[in-house]
């Protein structure tokens, strides 16, 4: 066991494809990081298997800002320190979802409830009629394809560097951002198959790179694409950047915990 490197950021997204929240700590459990991705959007117009309307489809949901109604309630699950107390620490509740309401900043400005149609009708405008869209809601985060995804700094910068521009690593999209010690991109490529602590409860199985899609070309503060970030990944990174984990052991994560390789 060695320790490898430290979580340079914590981050949860509570609206799939709008702007995330850096958190302090966050509570990571078997079906992800607490109030990630509970919302999203339901698009008529994308495949049965994933039908969800993203930044793909409208750029501009990555300049709507998410934030549950009681930040307090949102912070963990409500029977936490409970469950912890009973050996050999049980699985937490999810929360009630009126205690995960979430409202929706706006371009403009404006604040709506996530369930206004108001809010309907914004992210429809300019993707045509057949992305009727609807509101979905889940316990669990509606994540591409694994609870939780981990990005070094390091491939951000690296990945900045080949391309000769500034790469911030919020296009990434990812749960936990870590600083590892080697000092190297795509250092996290190497922990496939392998498991990680962090902090000093939870465990992370790595399961495999994270295939990457338009989502990274998109500015996340304007939204605004540049093509160069995907067809970098594509031709010099076998298309993918960072990898995607599951929760082995659940447990509270922070800022600056250090990252322990198990195995």
């Amino acid at each position: 066991m060695s320790i490898i490197g430290q979580v340079d950021s914590l981050w949860r997204y509570p609206v799939k494809s709008m702007q995330g929240q850096e958190l302090d700590e966050t509570f990571v459990g078997f079906s992800g990081v607490h109030g990630d991705r509970i919302f999203a959007f339901r698009s008529a117009a994308s495949p049965k298997g994933f039908p969800y309307l993203t930044g793909r489809e409208q750029q501009e949901m990555l300049r709507y800002r998410p934030r549950f109604r009681d930040a307090g309630k949102a912070a963990q699950p409500p029977n936490l320190a409970e469950a912890k107390a009973i050996a050999p620490g049980l699985t937490a509740l999810h929360a009630d979802p009126v205690e995960l309401v979430v409202d929706v900043e706006t371009p403009s400005g404006d604040t709506l409830a996530i369930d206004d149609p108001a809010l309907i009708r914004m992210l429809g405008e300019g993707i045509g009629r057949e992305h009727a869209l609807a509101l979905l809601r889940s316990d669990s985060a509606m994540t591409d394809c694994r609870p939780v995804s981990i990005f070094s700094i390091q491939t951000a910068q690296q990945l900045g560097q080949e391309l000769g521009v500034a790469a911030d690593k919020r296009r990434f999209r990812a749960n936990i951002y870590l600083d590892l010690n080697a000092g190297i991109g795509f250092g996290e490529d190497a922990l496939v198959g392998r498991a990680l602590r962090i902090g000093s409860k939870a465990v992370i199985s790595i399961l495999e790179r994270d295939s990457r899609c338009k989502m990274i070309t998109l500015d996340p503060d304007t939204g605004e694409a540049n093509p160069q970030f995907l067809r970098k990944v594509a031709q010099a990174h076998n298309g993918t950047a960072g990898v995607y984990g599951a929760v082995l052991v659940e447990g509270t994560l922070r800022k600056g915990d250090a990252v322990e390789l198990l195995d």
